[in-house]
């Protein structure tokens, strides 16, 4: 029964992941955002890492989805030109699959080349005060570098979609 229901988050989240790069407006885009981080908070409640589901839920898709959509309905964006095919595209887009089957075949051999069972011992994640104590000593530059580039991010996002007013040159 708990591969049924992984399997049926994971397509969920696939789908709806393919939703937010395929579609050609920016609400809808948002929105399936929305979707696929709830399906991702779905699965880390399968793994029992409630917090992260909730932190999850809580962050991203209460406060950044928001964000975006407050964003795009004040700047009024609408959807952009229809995809046409480039070579560019198609070079990034194969660059981008040879990535993650390098990736995934890594990730695959890890798991093989890995000497000895695994230490038993409370997880990181296990208890609270722990996972407080690793994500702002071990992985504090991480987490403020990551809340920088979202915000140059939703910045940049401003600037470029941002109107010229009738006194500002175009070019």
């Amino acid at each position: 029964m708990e591969q049924i229901a992984f399997a049926s988050i994971a397509a969920f989240t696939l789908a709806c992941a393919l939703g937010v790069v395929l579609a050609k407006n920016t609400v809808n885009g948002a929105m399936c955002l929305l979707l696929c981080l709830a399906g991702v908070a779905g699965l880390f409640i399968q793994l029992h890492a409630y917090l992260l589901a909730f932190l999850l839920v809580l962050v991203y898709a209460g406060a950044v989805v928001a964000l975006f959509l407050f964003i795009i309905m004040l700047l009024g964006a609408h959807g952009g030109q229809p995809w046409r095919f480039r070579a560019f595209q198609a070079f990034a887009g194969v660059v981008a699959a040879a990535l993650l089957i390098t990736g995934l075949d890594m990730i695959s051999l890890r798991g093989k080349t890995d000497a000895g069972p695994p230490v038993a011992g409370a997880g990181v994640g296990s208890s609270l005060k722990l996972y407080a104590d690793q994500l702002f000593t071990t992985y504090l530059l991480p987490v403020e570098v990551m809340g920088f580039l979202l915000l140059v991010a939703m910045l940049g996002v401003i600037v470029l979609s941002r109107r010229p007013t009738e006194g500002e040159a175009t070019e």
